[in-house]
């Protein structure tokens, strides 16, 4: 247990240092993974159904992708549009 000291709490855990619970989590499922066939199981089972392709790209691959977006390599930041439209918009300022 942590030494509170005069009431205030101590530094906790430093910035990117993993979470055990997690870490442990992720092993198991990996294990898992190895253990049903991995990746060669993965794809035979897309390519079974279409449904299950679906599955793939719409659930189990964006977990894969970053959960920031950010601007472009030259700073401009990201603007959100509310309108949805069938052209496409440049997302860059006009100034």
């Amino acid at each position: 247990m942590n030494k509170i000291t005069n009431g205030k709490p101590g530094p906790g855990r430093p910035k990117g240092s993993p979470n055990k619970t997690t870490a442990a989590a992720k092993q198991v499922i990996q294990q898992a993974s190895e253990e049903l066939g991995g990746a060669e199981r993965l794809v035979a089972w897309a390519k079974e159904d279409a449904l299950n392709e679906r599955a793939f790209w719409s659930s189990i691959y964006p977990k894969l992708l970053p959960l920031q977006v950010g601007g472009d390599p030259d700073g401009v930041p990201v603007q959100v549009i509310g309108k949805i439209t069938n052209e496409i918009v440049s997302a860059r300022s006009k100034d």
